[in-house]
């Protein structure tokens, strides 16, 4: 029997046992300009260098179509430098680029960067984890998809550890369960199953905790992982099985394990059925392959940080990684009863962040569930080629992951 280990949390190589707690806090997260950076618009374009240099400063990306660039300027000078700009004749408008604030009610959106990143940094009271503030858009526009479509019920498997019975954020939002492991039927007694769920479908808007990049979705939980995080590749290929009799239209499998013809027939025979299939490609800090990930029909999937850049701990390699997407400090819901992590029992209070393929192969599902809820007529090849042909072309892409980041809004429209 081959054992199946999770695509983990930690920066190690399908290892969960080094997961970093961080205990929520209740702290709000008000809206304010951003430091660093401004936005101007200039009459005339030629004068923008020459007027930027009088002020030691340099010129900026675009703004969409806007004609404004988004303007680099030194920490604590932002209001200094708008005041100055505006006076030049040149100059059309300068402004502060204003942090955002979600149309979602959940208590620790703030924290979920990778659905949309203005830079925030946050720190978790009762614990050590500060998280830096990251580089603004880069996220997966999850919030800007939204105003396309949240899912409307699609269901997306999730091939797991379980799905804990009492998170309020997620545990509604599974439709069916099934057991293929020696654990808890019905419970998830490991964590990682729950974390995953949470990220594709956790409930948006409802004050509590935390929203899923597919809040519209529902959910399939496969237990293919035991209540330590061990599974075998029947298990695997009997839950991919299940998954497509229950109507899945897409799987998750946070997981790895070695290549096996059984596990690739059960891998083919769903795509077969028109599902997509997503996995995590890895946590080893290298261009190993692991399966179901490196299968030619499942979208591999590796990991980014809140800055854009490749984790440090995914495994990589243009020739057969697909995507990226954020998973390093990755917010969402967790059991709230004691569990197992490795030899000792935790408590996660519900929520927790966690770092791993892991957390970067469910954005990605969901994204794929989001893309077929908002195209009539698509299939399995059509999400996939969308979801790959939309993906921000972010450094590394095609030497560490074929495509790029994954990008919601741009895959729903």
């Amino acid at each position: 029997m081959k054992k199946i280990v999770i695509a983990s949390f930690a920066a190690l190589m399908m290892a969960f046992g080094a997961i970093t707690f961080a205990f929520p806090s209740n702290a709000a997260t008000q809206s304010s300009p951003i430091t660093r950076q401004i936005m101007v618009k200039f009459r005339d374009s030629r004068a923008a260098a020459g007027v930027l240099r009088q002020h030691g400063l340099s010129e900026g990306p675009g703004i969409g179509s806007t004609g404004a660039q988004l303007i680099k300027v030194p920490t604590g000078r932002e209001h200094q430098l708008i005041e100055a700009l505006s006076r030049n004749p040149a100059v059309e408008y300068a402004e502060p680029d204003e942090l955002v604030t979600a149309a979602t009610t959940d208590e620790y959106f703030p924290r979920q960067y990778a659905l949309q990143n203005n830079g925030q940094s946050f720190t978790n009271t009762a614990s050590t984890l500060s998280v830096a503030g990251g580089t603004a858009d880069a996220d997966v526009d999850a919030v800007e998809a939204w105003n396309v479509t949240t899912g409307s019920g699609i269901k997306v498997a999730v091939l797991d550890s379980g799905v804990a019975s009492d998170n309020e954020d997620i545990t509604p939002k599974v439709v069916a369960r099934a057991n293929f492991s020696n654990g808890t039927p019905g419970e998830d007694n490991y964590g990682h199953g729950t974390h995953v769920a949470g990220i594709v479908a956790a409930t948006a808007n409802n004050t509590v905790g935390v929203a899923g990049v597919c809040p519209g979705c529902t959910i399939l939980d496969g237990k293919v992982l035991n209540d330590s995080g061990v599974g075998s590749s029947s298990a695997l290929a009997n839950g991919i099985n299940w998954a497509v009799s229950n109507g899945a239209k897409v799987i998750n499998m946070s997981l790895g394990v070695r290549a096996s013809r059984t596990l690739e027939t059960a891998v083919n025979n769903a795509w077969s059925k028109g599902v997509v299939l997503v996995a995590a490609a890895g946590n080893g800090g290298n261009q190993t392959k692991i399966y179901p990930g490196a299968y030619p029909n499942v979208i591999a999937v590796a990991a980014t940080d809140n800055t854009d850049a490749k984790a440090s701990f995914s495994t990589y390699g243009a020739s057969w990684v697909d995507v990226a997407a954020p998973g390093v400090n990755v917010y969402s819901t967790f059991p709230n009863h004691t569990f197992v992590l490795g030899t000792q029992n935790k408590r996660s209070f519900g929520y927790d962040v966690g770092n791993g393929t892991s957390m970067s192969s469910p954005i990605v599902a969901a994204t794929a569930a989001l893309a077929w809820s908002s195209h009539p007529g698509a299939t399995n090849t059509s999400v996939r080629a969308n979801i790959e042909s939309t993906a921000d072309k972010i450094p590394g892409t095609g030497t560490n992951w074929a495509y790029g980041r994954v990008n919601a809004d741009r895959a729903v429209r």
